[in-house]
């Protein structure tokens, strides 16, 4: 089972993602796209990357944008180092992608 991450580890996790912030007990950031096909695309590649780590993050997509936010549930909604993992190959994916 997943632990709580502290306030010291959480800063250190937000200190290598860029953009990504912590807020109210999430971890969260927006990418924007060039076009809706391309934020959608986005959308889609990184739900393959949440289902191969059975971790399955807070989507939104107005046109160009794709908002993400990140907690894990079975430890009551607090942030996890399950959420860092993710938010970093999600990072790795869009970035590549011009997100």
């Amino acid at each position: 089972m997943s632990k709580e991450l502290s306030a010291s580890e959480l800063e250190v996790a937000l200190s290598g993602l860029n953009g990504w912030e912590h807020k109210d007990d999430h971890l969260q950031k927006t990418y924007r796209f060039s076009s809706f096909r391309d934020a959608v695309a986005a959308f889609v590649r990184l739900s393959f990357e949440a289902e191969d780590m059975n971790h399955h993050p807070e989507i939104l997509n107005v046109y160009n944008r794709v908002e993400i936010r990140l907690t894990t549930h079975d430890v009551g909604g607090k942030v996890t180092e399950k959420d860092v993992k993710l938010a970093n190959r999600i990072e790795d994916l869009l970035i590549a992608r011009g997100g």
